[in-house]
């Protein structure tokens, strides 16, 4: 049994322990606020621009001279993978939920005889994934969203993705990121950035679609005039949405991390509050038996005399 000593120093130890994840946890609280404000306002302009993407593309679809970030580049032989984690820990599962997609993609790709390049956005993700798939990493990002994510680090990283892919890098880009539901909650995600897929509506939007279009079934279908052509606007339009899905996948990993890391130094402020509780009552009992057993050795010399 520890003496006295050593349960003090440990006790101590614990408290200031708890100290710093208190503080942790308020720190992470104060950040969760603003990037979940930030994250949830730009949702409704990705959505858009992937809507205003996809309906210009329909009209350029399958025909010669489509951009190459739309139509693709005629094969799927190399893969970039782009893994948006954290520079920093101590934000729970919320790294290790990235990379086991991350994982799972790579098995899958390299069992179907593809080839993978990973691109790391934050230090963890480079960390973790050089143990397994160090020869994989092409490049890694540290930095953002230190004092809150900006446009301009989502536009540097989709610039940096389109080079790659104009230099001829890899044939398709996958984006996997933390989407933000709530400071308990991060659903890992992935997204196509190249070539352009617009993601599939959920359930309920798929049928509000199909009712509206059945309902205009009937009527005359709008005929859209572009000026200048369609593939002049898909060459800016293309490059600028690959910003804004990028932007907003950084949006969502920086509210994300805010709230794991809030809940994760919650969890540890509790445990924290719990160990010093049994610390503090096997102290006590220590310091009681200490007591019994010095006033029994006096009786007892005292009865010898």
């Amino acid at each position: 049994m520890a003496n006295l000593k050593d349960l003090k120093v440990r006790i101590t130890s614990v408290r200031s322990t708890q100290k710093i994840t208190s503080a942790m946890k308020m720190v992470a609280a104060a950040k969760l606020r603003k990037a979940q404000e930030n994250a949830e306002a730009a949702r409704p302009y990705a959505e858009r621009m992937e809507r205003m993407v996809a309906s210009v593309g329909a009209s350029v679809e399958g025909i010669d001279g489509a951009p190459a970030m739309l139509a693709g580049t005629g094969k799927e032989d190399t893969h970039l993978i782009v893994v948006c984690t954290s520079d920093r820990g101590l934000c729970g599962g919320f790294n290790g939920s990235i990379m086991r997609q991350t994982r799972k993609m790579i098995i899958e790709l390299r069992g179907q005889g593809r080839t993978v390049k990973l691109l790391c956005v934050g230090g963890k993700g480079r960390d973790g994934m050089k143990r397994e798939f160090s020869t994989d990493i092409i490049g890694t990002i540290e930095g953002i969203g230190r004092r809150g994510v900006e446009y301009s680090e989502g536009r540097d990283v989709a610039e940096k993705i389109t080079s790659l892919f104009e230099a001829g890098e890899f044939d398709v880009c996958t984006i996997v990121f933390n989407r933000f539901q709530s400071a308990m909650t991060q659903i890992p995600t992935t997204q196509q950035l190249i070539p352009f897929a617009p993601e599939e509506p959920e359930d309920g939007a798929a049928e509000a679609a199909g009712a509206k279009i059945s309902n205009n079934e009937s009527g005359p279908s709008p005929v859209f005039i572009f000026e200048p052509e369609e593939q002049e606007i898909l060459a800016d339009l293309l490059p600028l949405n690959v910003a804004v899905q990028v932007f907003q996948a950084l949006l969502e990993s920086a509210a994300s991390e805010h709230g794991a890391r809030m809940t994760a130094m919650d969890n540890a402020t509790r445990n924290a509050g719990d160990m010093i509780e049994k610390l503090t009552l096997i102290y006590n009992r220590t310091r009681q038996a200490a007591i019994t057993t010095e006033l029994v050795e006096i009786v007892s010399g005292a009865e010898a005399l």
